[in-house]
C-alpha cells in the first residue's frame, strides 16, 4: 500500500510553522493493548485514544508490566505525541448512592493508575448523572470525587479530563456552566482538563456556523472557563439535530452538523492548537474504504484548503 512512508498525521498549524497539531482516533485493544498503537500506526496517526479495559466493566485484567514496557515503547516508536484513555461508562461520579459513588471512586482509581503505567497523558471521563438529585448536589459529588481519587494518586501525570456531555437523561457537563463549575472548584485545578465534544456539543444546543453564532459559543466558552484548560477536542459529526440533547455520532460530514461547521469549530483561533480524535463507527464505505482513514484525511484538509 506504501502508506509507511507518509509522514505521521500532524499538520502544520497556519502561521506556525514549527508547531504540530496531533491528529487520531480511538482504537480497540481488542487481542492485546499493543494493538491500539500499530492500528494508529497504520493509519499515520500521531494522537491516539484506548479504553484501557472494557468499557462496560467495573474491573479489568491488569495490565503487565511488559505489556506496559511494550506500549510505551511502541508508542515512542510510532511517534505518536498525545495518548489517553476513555474511563468506563459505568462511572459516575455524580451519584447519589452512596455505594455507586464509593465503587466510581475505586474505579476512577483504577483508570487512573493503568493510563499512569501506560505513560498516557490524560483519561478522559463523563462527569455523570445527577438522578433523583439535583444538579448542583450532583456536581458538587463530581468534586468531592474527583478529590478523594487524586489524594489516591497524588504525583500522577495522567490528567483528568472531563467531557462535555450531549445532555441525555440526567447527564451532567452539558452546560458549558456545569463544566465550568467543575474546575473551579477541584483542589487541585491543575490535575483536570477539559475534552470537548462535537457531537456532544451541537447536540447540547450549541452553535457552530461560522459568523456570529460560533463566536458566541466561542464566548460562552470563556465566560465557564480559561480556554487554556480544554486539552482535547473529539471531532464527531451529529446523527442527531442541534439541541436534540440525544448522544449519537456520524462520520464527518455525513450528519447534522457538516463540513463547514466542524472545521469551523476545530479551526477556530482559540482552539486551533489541540489534539483532534476521532470517536466515529468502525466500519468502511460504499467503495470499501476505511471510515478511521476516510475521517483522518478530511481532518488533514482542514487545515489545508477551504471547503
Amino acid at each position: 500500500m506504501g502508506k509507511t512512508k507518509n509522514p505521521p498525521r500532524k499538520p502544520n498549524l497556519p502561521n506556525t510553522p514549527n508547531i504540530f497539531r496531533p491528529l487520531g482516533a480511538h482504537h480497540s485493544i481488542a487481542g492485546g493493548i499493543i494493538n491500539a498503537v500499530n492500528r494508529a500506526q497504520e493509519l499515520q496517526s500521531s494522537a491516539l485514544q484506548i479504553f484501557t479495559k472494557n468499557a462496560n466493566q467495573w474491573t479489568g485484567k491488569p495490565i503487565s508490566d511488559g505489556d506496559a514496557r511494550s506500549f510505551r515503547q511502541g508508542v515512542l516508536d510510532a511517534k505518536l505525541n498525545f495518548v489517553v484513555s476513555h474511563d468506563s461508562y459505568l462511572i459516575n461520579l455524580g451519584s447519589a448512592k452512596e455505594d455507586l459513588h464509593a465503587k466510581s471512586v475505586h474505579a476512577f482509581v483504577d483508570e487512573l493508575q493503568r493510563a499512569e503505567l501506560l505513560g498516557l497523558d490524560g483519561v478522559v471521563t463523563h462527569p455523570g448523572a445527577h438522578g433523583e438529585s439535583t444538579p448542583e448536589e450532583a456536581l458538587q459529588r463530581v468534586v468531592d470525587g474527583l478529590n478523594a481519587s487524586h489524594k489516591l494518586t497524588a504525583g500522577f501525570r495522567a490528567k483528568t479530563l472531563v467531557e462535555t456531555t450531549a445532555g441525555q437523561g440526567t447527564s451532567l457537563g452539558w452546560q458549558l456552566e456545569q463544566i465550568g463549575w467543575i474546575l473551579k472548584r477541584v483542589a487541585e485545578p491543575d490535575r483536570v482538563g477539559i475534552c470537548f465534544d462535537t457531537c456532544h456539543l451541537f447536540a447540547a444546543g450549541y452553535g457552530m456556523t461560522p459568523g456570529e453564532e460560533l463566536e458566541s459559543t466561542i464566548h460562552a466558552m470563556e465566560e465557564a472557563f480559561d480556554l487554556k484548560n480544554i486539552v482535547l477536542i473529539h471531532t464527531n459529526d451529529s446523527l442527531k439535530p442541534q439541541g436534540s440533547r440525544v448522544d449519537r455520532h456520524a462520520h464527518l460530514g455525513k450528519g447534522h452538523i457538516g463540513l463547514e461547521r466542524l472545521r469551523a469549530f476545530v479551526m477556530h483561533p482559540k482552539l486551533a492548537h489541540l489534539p483532534l480524535i476521532l470517536e466515529t463507527p468502525k466500519e468502511t464505505d460504499e467503495a470499501g474504504e476505511d471510515m478511521d482513514d476516510v475521517n483522518l484525511r478530511l481532518l488533514e484538509k482542514f487545515h489545508y484548503t477551504n471547503l
